[in-house]
């Protein structure tokens, strides 16, 4: 075995003295979307997992303000030299919120809940990220009480990564047991914060765990509140009603910035804006048609005008804070006349009739209807006559998240945005754009399938070899954007705005929030 062990202690965060705990202090968060689900194992969107995180801990956990690992709820590992078998050792004395203790046994329920089709939970929901994160796990094995051994079926390289993901958080067996497919609203984890209530469309309550093994949070109450319209997100910011926003009218923040009542919390996010391509569709099954989108949409222009300086052109799909970003790939500049021409050699030089679906609001959707509005405008004037569809997100969702052989039921051309959770490319050009991950077992929306693009992607994944991943990805990057499945727009800058009481907030790469280190000075 090679052992490489990390975090034996339990980081001396009680030791350094954080401050004691507020009473009656919270924090009220305004959401751009209501949650579809506070069950951590089938989370697939900004709104929910930036609502339920707070309740969950895994077995590792990336570092505040990174994607480095460091021990959760493993407070040690082992890997083996061929890199198929880890052995993790739980951290002693630490309970889920009901009171159970987390063990191995735990662990074992909540992996096998989500990748085992005959396990007496697998029922409970549907686990969108189960094969992406934990498919690859061949064994799991309870060695003793508070030791659990993994063998995965081959090498893979981003495996503790994707531990440090929601879908590897580990969730008390007996609230799963007592609730069934009800534990979505009676979520139970071991996180720094702990369930109160849900009604639906007005908000979401947690409150501290005074038995959380870091230490108990200061702030006492969380409080998530669904407010779709961005004006209204604002109007509630500035009149006390919210005390933290994301995704604020891009107008709106030169002047928030000068009000002394707020202070913002930004950072380059793992996030890329897009539209899906339905591949599977004409006419979008042809290469130049999706090239003459590309080339018929002033993207910049969509960047400046709309975000205002909230994200950046995007040159790749990869966004440049990844490990194996290039640019080193075909771009796309604003060209009307080689939209018009690529449209004519595609046999359309009429142009066509399309179908775009936008959601009102969601996820790291930034602003949705006036980007697709804008869109369809640059289209109109290649001759593709676009009807917009608005769908509600959690609707949204639903009908572009189909499995292949419903691909019918899918418009050709559809928004989406996707935040990385691991910070491994990996995580954005395999789930997203491989053969292997059409829904329900990732989330190629649009059924891209290259037999050369998936031979780099599953080669890639399985090297330890970090050089020899990087080429493969650059190649990959590559043929994507030749190939041009999806259109990237942007990346946006993650941009929070909160009241100036609130002290301590950092925003994560991985987009969701963390409040444990969080104080409000004037409670």
């Amino acid at each position: 075995m090679r052992g490489f062990t990390k975090g034996i202690a339990t980081l001396g965060l009680l030791a350094l003295g954080w401050a004691l705990a507020q009473p009656g202090s919270q924090i009220v968060i305004g959401l751009q979307a209501e949650p579809t689900t506070l069950d951590v194992a089938q989370l697939s969107d900004y709104n929910s997992s930036r609502t339920a995180m707070g309740m969950y801990e895994g077995l590792v956990r990336f570092a505040d303000g990174s994607t480095d690992i460091e021990p959760g709820l493993a407070e040690s590992w082992e890997v083996s030299d061929d890199g198929l078998t880890y052995t993790f050792h739980l951290r002693e004395g630490v309970t889920f919120h009901d009171g159970t203790p987390v063990n191995a046994e735990a662990v074992e329920f909540s992996f096998l809940r989500q990748i085992d089709p005959e396990h007496p939970y697998h029922d409970t929901g549907e686990f969108p990220y189960a094969e992406f994160t934990l498919g690859n796990i061949e064994t799991i094995e309870v060695v003793d009480d508070m030791t659990v051994r993994i063998t995965l079926g081959e090498t893979f390289a981003p495996f503790l990564a994707n531990l440090a993901m929601h879908a590897a958080a580990i969730v008390s067996p007996t609230a799963v047991m007592e609730h069934g497919r009800d534990f979505s609203e009676n979520p139970v984890g071991a996180g720094p914060y702990r369930f109160v209530s849900w009604r639906r469309g007005v908000e979401v309550v947690l409150e501290r765990n005074p038995d959380y093994w870091r230490g108990a949070p200061q702030v006492e109450r969380l409080i998530f509140r669904p407010i779709i319209e961005d004006q209204a997100r604002l109007a509630a910011l500035e009149a006390g009603e919210i005390d933290l926003a994301v995704n604020l009218p891009p107008d709106d923040l030169p002047r928030l910035r000068d009000d002394a009542r707020f202070t913002f919390a930004e950072q380059a996010g793992m996030h890329t804006w897009y539209v899906v391509f339905n591949v599977t569709k004409e006419p979008f099954d042809d290469a130049r048609v999706r090239q003459a989108v590309a080339h018929a949409v002033d993207r910049d222009a969509i960047v400046q005008a709309i975000l205002g300086g909230t994200g950046v052109l995007a040159k790749n799909f990869l966004p440049p804070v990844v490990w194996g970003y290039t640019e080193d790939v075909t771009e796309y500049p604003y060209d009307p006349e080689r939209a018009r021409e690529l449209l004519a050699e595609a046999g359309y030089p009429n142009g066509f009739e399309v179908e775009f679906w936008v959601p009102e609001s969601g996820s790291g959707m930034q602003q949705p209807v006036a980007m697709g509005t804008v869109i369809q405008d640059f289209l109109s004037r290649v001759g593709i006559r676009v009807t917009i569809q608005q769908f509600e997100w959690g609707t949204y969702l639903d009908r572009v998240i189909v499995p292949v052989e419903n691909a019918a039921s899918v418009p050709a051309m559809f928004e989406m945005s996707w935040i990385g959770d691991n910070g491994d490319p990996d995580n954005f050009l395999y789930i997203l754009l491989s053969g292997d991950q059409f829904p329900n077992n990732g989330f190629n929306l649009g059924y891209y399938d290259d037999d050369e693009v998936d031979e780099l992607l599953r080669r890639a994944r399985t090297s330890l070899d970090e050089a020899e991943r990087l080429a493969l990805y650059e190649e990959a990057q590559r043929l994507i954007m030749a190939d041009l499945p999806v259109m990237p727009v942007d990346h946006e800058t993650q941009t929070v705005v909160m009241r100036s009481s609130i002290q301590g907030f950092v925003p994560h790469p991985t987009g969701v929030f963390r409040f444990e280190k969080v104080e409000v000075t004037n409670p």
